[in-house]
């Protein structure tokens, strides 16, 4: 498995990802019709990325080479966690309304578990390739964000940025002392690529945004979460494919990134969109 998953990985780095237009139309994945199809995963991978070749086997690559769909058989979280699935990418349902009380289930993670090998087909699989579609986009000259364009991530930033300072409340505060966006490294304390790396993750302000490990509590026990980010900036990004990690068992509160088809697959399994 993994010679297979460092030989996607090459590939993926040799090739070019589908780009988005600058001015591309922006999609908000909370009020697109739904996708039609039998299979959940693979339905939300196609709404998701439509450049995406994708049927029943899994996710096939320009050279014809597969990433599988493979099988989510209800492993330990853990072995899930470290070398998942494609399928086992969506078994925890991200919750679309604001409620945190989902993640006090221990190892309640919807969208933590990664495929790196579908990551590096999609925005590339080094470094360079990478940085060779990341765009710049700010808000109001308060913060700015290294996005990828690829698969339309700098569109839906931009889209979301501009309604995040339309905004009636106070949102300055979570764009203060940001965190950061693109970075090439490891999840810290692992040797599972971060999203960071892939230029479609980017963190708000690490003072209203908690993270697990500063509790200095045990993996599968995080504890409780005193979120401080606001709901309705965590909406809209939501809207524009974005999910938050406030929403983790293993709470990462001011990180999010675009993952748009956790937001799909939550809504073709019954999630509710909250109201606007």
């Amino acid at each position: 498995m993994l010679r297979r998953l460092r030989h996607a990985l090459f590939l993926a780095s040799m090739m070019a990802a589908p780009v988005w237009a600058a001015d591309c139309a922006p999609v908000d994945f909370l009020t697109l019709p739904l996708p039609q199809g039998d299979d959940p995963v693979v339905t939300a991978l196609r709404g998701a990325y439509p450049g995406l070749s994708v049927d029943a086997a899994g996710v096939r690559l320009a050279d014809g080479s597969l990433i599988p769909l493979g099988e989510d058989p209800g492993r330990p979280p853990g072995a899930r966690l470290a070398e998942p699935s494609l399928r086992e990418q969506f078994h925890d349902i991200y919750p679309l309304a604001f409620d945190l009380t989902a993640r006090e289930a221990r190892w309640h993670d919807p969208g933590r578990a990664r495929v790196e090998a579908l990551f590096a087909a999609l925005y590339g699989g080094s470094e360079q390739a990478v940085r060779a579609g990341l765009k710049k986009v700010a808000i109001s000259g308060k913060a700015s964000f290294l996005i990828s364009e690829r698969q339309g991530a700098a569109c839906q930033m931009r889209a979301a940025l501009a309604e995040v300072a339309a905004l009636p409340t106070d949102w300055a505060p979570a764009f203060r002392n940001v965190g950061g966006s693109f970075n090439w490294r490891k999840i810290a304390g692992t040797a599972r690529m971060s999203t960071h790396s892939y230029g479609i993750a980017f963190d708000l302000n690490a003072d209203l945004g908690g993270y697990w490990r500063w509790s200095n509590r045990p993996e599968g026990d995080a504890g409780p979460y005193d979120n401080r980010i606001p709901a309705d900036v965590v909406q809209v990004f939501e809207r524009f494919g974005f999910i938050w990690g406030g929403k983790w068992h293993h709470f990462d509160g001011m990180h999010f990134e675009y993952r748009p088809e956790i937001i799909l697959y939550a809504r073709l399994m019954g999630q509710s969109a909250p109201l606007r």
